[in-house]
């Protein structure tokens, strides 16, 4: 006599969020505070009124968060601002860190 005994299995599925990075503007003497808000509002997409408050963490504390983003999305953003800092001769600084 041939016994059929069925099993099933059950797997979880762990899904992980995507790890978040902050983009990080660093002050210097030489990047005016005219072209950072530029930046902030053109490339970060921020308001004028939140672009003005990060220029002034730049400014005053040494460094800004830009952004919270996705890897791929902070490296493009700091890439096009790379770029248009160089186009106008600053030596503006962007950094990505892990949050």
């Amino acid at each position: 006599m041939e016994t059929n005994i069925l099993t099933s299995e059950k797997s979880k599925i762990k899904v992980k969020r995507p790890k978040h990075y902050k983009v990080i503007m660093h002050n210097d003497d030489y990047t005016t505070m005219e072209f950072v808000v530029y930046i902030l509002m053109n490339v970060f997409k921020k308001s004028a009124e939140e672009a003005n408050r990060i220029m002034l963490d730049v400014h005053q504390r040494g460094r800004g968060i830009a952004g919270i983003y996705s890897y791929d999305i902070a490296a493009t953003k700091v890439a096009a601002a790379m770029t248009e800092a160089e186009k106008e001769g600053f030596p503006f600084k962007l950094t990505i860190e892990e949050e």
